[in-house]
């Protein structure tokens, strides 16, 4: 954690990740022009950033996206505090972020983890039904994975094949995958205690989508994951990025496909 610490500890880099906070995803031009700061300054403390992996990049046509990146501020987190004790800081943030936010913008979701793994062997674990069983809880994703195909959820080998209206958008093997996102189940209402007419509400949200972006580093691979085209004030961006309470989100899948691959076990149940 010694490299994150040291990128935080400068205020220009924290206005940088400030910046994306209430932007993701832009380009150095974008965080250029909200910044008293000569270009060249602000790509050395991106490169700072990037290094401790608290900002990842992703590439849209020519232009260089960059995106803050959750999972070392959630292992900061994971580290001082005790689960019993995270929800209670959760609540404390979302109310102080609901006093202090200005007008809701669509929000974005950007995860990015290394994985001691081929992207062969990650492609498997993300598009085998049998492989992502054992760390999707039970479940498979079942689909040809060709654009336009349809995505099916099935609860075991033996379940039955649900259409949750899921289509795949992208598919290159080892290297990209993305596909639309599922609205709420009445087994999320269950879960979450959500009245009828919350659990409507949240179901009418707008769909949104994931892409799982492959590429080789270092010894294995880097994933990143973006989930976006949220509405402002979505539901399932809370549910997704672990914010809602009881919802573990992508980090705690990923960090649970990140061990099944480097160890041979999933984490435990």
């Amino acid at each position: 954690m010694d490299e994150v610490f040291k990128a935080l500890a400068d205020p220009s880099r924290r206005r940088l990740l400030d910046s994306l906070n209430e932007r993701n995803g832009q380009s150095l031009r974008e965080l250029c022009a909200g910044l008293d700061m000569a270009r060249q300054s602000v790509s050395k403390h991106l490169a700072v950033l990037e290094a401790a992996g608290l900002v990842t990049t992703a590439r849209r046509g020519r232009e260089k996206l960059h995106h803050l990146n959750a999972a070392p501020i959630t292992a900061i987190a994971d580290r001082w505090i005790g689960r019993y004790h995270r929800e209670r800081a959760h609540a404390l943030a979302d109310l102080r972020t609901a006093l202090e936010a200005g007008p809701m913008s669509n929000p974005v979701f950007t995860y990015t983890t290394y994985i001691n793994t081929t992207p062969e062997r990650l492609w498997q674990a993300l598009t085998d039904p049998a492989f992502t069983r054992r760390y999707w809880g039970g479940t498979e994703l079942v689909s040809d994975w060709e654009p336009g195909s349809p995505l099916l959820w099935k609860d075991g080998p033996d379940g039955e094949a649900k259409d949750l209206g899921q289509v795949v958008l992208e598919s290159e093997p080892h290297r990209r995958l993305s596909y639309t996102w599922h609205a709420f189940q009445p087994e999320h209402a269950e879960h979450f205690g959500w009245t009828e007419e919350e659990f409507r509400r949240h179901r009418e949200e707008k769909r949104s989508r994931v892409t799982f972006e492959i590429e080789p580093a270092r010894s294995g691979v880097r994933l990143t994951v973006t989930h976006d085209d949220f509405e402002p004030g979505s539901v399932m961006h809370q549910a997704i990025s672990g914010g809602l309470e009881g919802s573990g989100g992508w980090p705690e899948l990923l960090s649970d496909l990140k061990t099944l691959l480097e160890t041979g076990d999933p984490m435990p149940a």
